[in-house]
């Protein structure tokens, strides 16, 4: 177990190097640059900025340099913990995400936890139920959380909301709290926003491992180990538990690195709809201005909680369920 750990603490530092490597690169490929965009902004606003003026401000901010020479520059700047000067906003980009990325995780763990406590109970039901109305009514439900986009649901669910409570839901805050420091009472203002994206973020997939669950029972309940138990007259309910359960929620575990980057990635338009102090929107909005040095910083940090979650899903697994334990050598 312990070469095991080893082996796989060792992949990394070389997988996140080239996703840093990658992403820069991918950042820079499009025409021009943010300088470009933003003398094109002022153009537009019939500003006058002459060549002489541009090439000054390329200078200034490294654009005059090749790529790799920037990259090298951002890489040092990253392993001292400082990931540069956001171009768009003017600040620094470590006070820019700060705040944004620990409301991401918390907004992305809460539908994650909505997830979990609907998806196995159903899951676990639709299979033991099998062509039952209940399970017929799990799998329609699942079909249309799986085809609903995320952003249509938000639209609806204010909708609804409003029209028959007279409440406008949006945003993580209430006005007071958007602006304030941290206390116990913004914190259970947070908490009585939640609820909204973390159910609407969570709903897809939901459906999903809804899905995955059932099938992956169905196809542990009928095992050989699952009849020799049956025989030797262990409970049903205990006996579902203990052992099929256990083996199909491997899916569960080992989709746990990709949760959030799929959250965040798949959030992007809901955060705007509700108006969500998270990544998403911050990270779309760099991507199309070509501030580099902010969306290379949430891609880097994204990709560090993937390969983290990895790791972690991979240990899980390993004490989950003995046959990957024994595989190890």
């Amino acid at each position: 177990m312990r070469a095991y750990i080893f082996r796989r603490l060792l992949m990394v530092i070389p997988t996140l190097l080239a996703v840093s490597i990658v992403s820069f690169i991918i950042i820079d490929l499009p025409p021009g640059d943010w300088l470009d965009s933003y003398v094109a902004q002022l153009r537009d606003q019939d500003v006058d900025i002459n060549e002489e003026i541009i090439e000054g401000l390329r200078m200034q901010y490294g654009f005059d340099q090749p790529l790799y020479v920037r990259y090298f520059k951002w890489m040092r700047g990253v392993l001292r913990g400082d990931f540069g000067q956001s171009f768009q906003y003017r600040q620094s980009v470590t006070s820019l995400i700060g705040e944004r990325l620990g409301l991401t995780l918390v907004v992305t763990f809460a539908a994650l936890i909505f997830t979990w406590i609907v998806a196995l109970p159903i899951g676990i039901y639709s299979a033991v139920k099998q062509h039952s109305l209940g399970d017929y009514v799990a799998t329609f439900i699942g079909f249309i959380g799986v085809s609903v986009p995320d952003f249509l649901i938000g639209l609806v669910l204010m909708f609804l909301i409003f029209k028959y409570r007279g409440v406008v839901i949006g945003g993580l805050f209430s006005e007071q709290y958007v602006n304030a420091a941290w206390s116990w009472e913004r914190v259970k203002d947070l908490l009585d926003h939640l609820w909204v994206p973390a159910i609407i973020m969570g709903l897809s997939g939901t459906a999903g491992l809804i899905r995955i669950m059932r099938a992956n029972l169905l196809d542990e309940l009928h095992r050989p180990y699952v009849v020799t138990a049956r025989a030797r007259g262990l409970p049903e309910w205990r006996l579902i538990i203990k052992y099929p359960v256990r083996m199909a929620m491997n899916p569960f575990v080992s989709g746990l690195a990709f949760v959030i980057p799929g959250l965040v990635s798949g959030g992007i338009i809901l955060s705007s709809v509700l108006n969500l102090p998270i990544a998403g929107s911050q990270l779309l909005s760099a991507l199309r201005s070509q501030d580099m040095y902010l969306a290379g910083a949430y891609i880097l940090l994204l990709s560090t909680l993937t390969v983290l979650g990895t790791f972690v899903s991979d240990l899980l697994l390993a004490w989950l369920d003995p046959r990957i334990r024994y595989g190890m050598g």
